[in-house]
């Protein structure tokens, strides 16, 4: 059954903003969304599949006799696996998207926030706590309350709005087994900062993309970037390259390094054409390529081509694409086309 949320008339003196956020907390305390029941009892065959997958080696969770050995009943399941015992499939995330999804009280909230442009969505935190671990048999579910809904922030994405939800996992027996308090930012990805409610944008402008986290290790990527140079990190003491950058060469654990630049020539190693999600300010169906660089290491971006032009081997050179004022990034088309392009301009 659909219901609506009444939203009062401000009271006088209320600024926009200030209603908008009163709205929003009319949400605070209500079920998220519909108790969620594990489909599966814990089972060493999962619980074998995760620790094997996580290449954990911890005997108590798949060996009877190690986990007795340690006080415990018998084989218990590694905290880490807490969400998997409940998660849904794709089937169901495709029905959201179609429009199927339940009108639950999180759905009304998100809708809320969309309309006013907040249309990107980061997780922020997630803290657990364990009451117990779990053992072979137990039948789990979980409940979601809104907790909390932050007043307006700026971010380095966005200004937008945090959201808190508890979710609290609880036994055949209604005795709670975990609690986990997970954190989402809704945020207006364009860098504007409404006073009120506006629509979001429709068109699909590259504006809008989740810009990335430019940090201390990484910044001199992406200033390269900027002046369309693609580099490599390089450890000076080893010669390593290595790609994301990071702090450390992971071969011989050296500080130093330096940067090397790539000549933009690879092959594509493997390439994915994603129809959904359909996040805001990417067009779809949207084709992301893993590119073996000539250099040797690997690089993911998006493909600029048709979807039917990428395959597995094909040579590519590297391409750029200015996203906003302060933010370039390379993406990759065919090498023919590349070369064809190039020649075109020169002439």
């Amino acid at each position: 059954m659909s219901t609506t949320t009444q939203t009062p008339a401000p009271a006088p003196g209320t600024t926009d903003e200030e209603a908008f956020l009163a709205r929003l907390l009319e949400f605070r305390g209500l079920e998220a969304t519909p108790t969620r029941y594990a489909q599966d009892a814990v089972n060493q065959a999962m619980i074998r599949h995760f620790v094997e997958a996580m290449g954990d080696e911890n005997p108590i969770y798949v060996d009877e006799q190690a986990a007795r050995d340690t006080g415990r009943e018998g084989v218990v399941a590694p905290p880490p696996m807490l969400s998997t015992w409940l998660m849904v499939g794709y089937k169901a995330h495709m029905a959201a998207a179609a429009g199927a999804a339940p009108d639950t009280p999180m759905a009304r909230l998100l809708a809320i926030l969309a309309e006013a442009g907040y249309v990107g969505v980061v997780a922020t935190n997630d803290e657990h706590e364990y009451v117990r671990e779990l053992r072979l048999g137990d039948e789990i579910k979980m409940t979601t309350v809104i907790e909390d809904i932050s007043p307006r922030k700026t971010t380095g994405l966005g200004t937008g709005h945090f959201i808190t939800t508890l979710r609290t996992y609880t036994d055949q027996h209604d005795e709670v087994v975990a609690r986990q308090r997970f954190r989402i930012l809704r945020f207006d990805p364009s860098g504007a900062k409404p006073a009120a409610p506006a629509p979001a944008p429709a068109a699909a402008d590259p504006a809008l993309r989740h810009k990335p986290f430019i940090l201390r290790d990484n910044a001199f990527w992406f200033e390269a970037a900027a002046q369309r140079r693609l580099v490599i990190q390089a450890c000076t003491d080893c010669g390593t390259l290595r790609h994301p950058p990071g702090p450390v060469c992971p071969s011989c654990h050296s500080f130093a390094w330096h940067e090397v630049e790539a000549s933009g020539r690879g092959t594509v190693h493997s390439y994915v054409v994603s129809h959904h999600p359909k996040a805001p300010g990417y067009d779809y169906p949207l084709t992301v390529v893993l590119v073996d660089l000539e250099e040797g290491t690997r690089l993911v971006a998006d493909f600029a081509g048709d979807a039917g032009e990428v395959e597995i081997g094909l040579p590519v050179q590297v391409d750029w694409v200015d996203y906003d004022e302060h933010l370039t990034l390379p993406r990759f088309r065919a090498a023919t086309s590349v070369s064809e392009s190039t020649e075109q301009e020169t002439n």
